[in-house]
């Protein structure tokens, strides 16, 4: 579904990200860990056209999209989170969905429509937050939830967007631990019958074992192992580079 081919960026003599390869099939659930700095997020950069790579190439379902701006990737079903919540705080939980809605099926991007043409939008809308626990939050202005219910939001307004491979970046950052099993529960039910792949990028390596089908781990910019939990916790490498470091 989402392959990277000898993926690079340099600045400099410096490569942030170095001839990655990575291949991620559909329905599987991928994590990315590595130290502060291993390039984890510029490599997200690079998938979703943030950053364009000095080499190398990005396959989406096969189609080299390595030219493409973001918003042509979104449209063809590569979506994303990012590190920090970004929500319209101003307005409701379901209005931020209902823009979500549509500006992925396009149109007009008023929030107040006839009735007849907002009845699938909403109903697209209303679904994407039951999907994610929030449907009792709909009224509610964005600004005032809980920094885990931003994030199930985010999740939400990634689902508006029907996106096929969906890259999240470090999802649990901020999240207080009580609200962390709900926000898992979420995650997990992103893959399940769907097809839709996802790449995540997290610290919490109990997150990541218990929902990833295999882990990449980067370092140094460079991948050091692809290989299902188990083989990556045992890999003495890696435990040298970076599980000894964060323990």
């Amino acid at each position: 579904m989402l392959a990277t081919r000898g993926l690079t960026w340099r600045i400099g003599e410096v490569a942030i990200v170095d001839s990655v390869y990575l291949d991620l099939a559909p329905g599987e659930f991928l994590g990315v860990i590595g130290p502060n700095g291993a390039g984890k997020t510029s490599l997200f950069n690079l998938i979703t056209g943030l950053r364009r790579p000095t080499e190398g190439r990005i396959l989406l379902d096969g189609a080299d999209v390595t030219e493409l701006p973001p918003h042509r990737r979104a449209r063809l079903g590569l979506g994303r989170t990012f590190q920090a919540s970004s929500v319209f705080g101003s307005l409701t939980v379901r209005e931020n969905v209902r823009l979500a809605v549509q500006a992925h099926r396009g149109g007009s991007m008023k929030l107040w429509r006839r009735a007849a043409a907002d009845r699938e939008v909403a109903a697209a809308a209303d679904a994407a937050l039951d999907r994610v626990g929030l449907a009792h939050r709909g009224t509610a202005l964005a600004g005032t939830l809980a920094h885990g219910e931003k994030r199930k939001l985010e999740i939400a307004l990634l689902l508006a967007g029907e996106p096929r491979v969906m890259l999240l970046d470090e999802p649990m950052a901020g999240v207080s631990a009580e609200d962390v099993p709900e926000l898992v529960s979420v995650i997990r039910s992103l893959t399940g019958d769907s097809g839709r792949s996802v790449l995540m990028v997290e610290h919490h390596m109990d997150v990541i074992l218990e929902l990833a089908d295999r882990i990449a781990v980067m370092h140094h910019g460079a991948l050091l192992a692809c290989d299902t939990p188990d083989t990556v916790m045992a890999n003495a490498t890696v435990q040298e580079a970076y599980l000894g470091e964060s323990l």
